[in-house]
């Protein structure tokens, strides 16, 4: 029995259909691992950009209150290095304020109540010290974050200057 040409041309065709979805199919697969590899590296690196950003505004944030309690500081302020850390004493009227760097992590303490929430953490170095120019005192804070990706480049240092009111 001989096939019209029609229908054996046809089924030619239906295979060649067959194979090109096979490779749509492929290709579709292919951009579609691509994009979501990039989605995912795009969002990994959107999470460390926040985190970043709250380390580096929480590290703002502690060095304007450090500037605000040296600014306020009524008598001799003093900067006492542990083995532990550091410890810097600001008297300010009846009351003190300590700031301490113990263990990663900057705390600061008022009056005679046990350290409060203030605290800032991921510190990799804290460094009080004075800074004399001309007849004034001012006061210097060299802060460094530590880095949370290996990735990072450019560490996160931080420096904050203020001078007492009334020294």
């Amino acid at each position: 029995m001989k096939l019209h040409p029609h229908i054996s041309r046809a089924k030619g065709q239906a295979g060649i259909m067959l194979v090109e979805c096979i490779v749509y199919i492929a290709v579709f697969l292919i951009l579609s691992g691509v994009a979501m590899g990039t989605f995912y590296l795009c969002w990994d690196h959107s999470k460390a950009l926040i985190s970043a950003t709250d380390d580096i505004s929480s590290a703002l944030h502690a060095g304007e209150r450090w500037r605000a309690d040296v600014r306020e500081a009524t008598g001799t302020i003093t900067v006492e290095t542990t083995a532990s850390g550091e410890i810097m004493e600001i008297p300010e009227g009846e009351t003190e304020v300590v700031y301490r760097f113990d263990s990663g992590q900057v705390q600061r303490q008022t009056g005679s109540a046990s350290f409060n929430p203030f605290r800032l953490t991921k510190v990799m170095s804290s460094e009080m010290k004075t800074d004399v120019r001309g007849g004034v005192t001012a006061w210097c804070w060299e802060l460094q974050l530590a880095q949370r990706r290996k990735e990072t480049h450019l560490p996160l240092l931080f420096t904050f200057e203020a001078a007492q009111k009334t020294p």
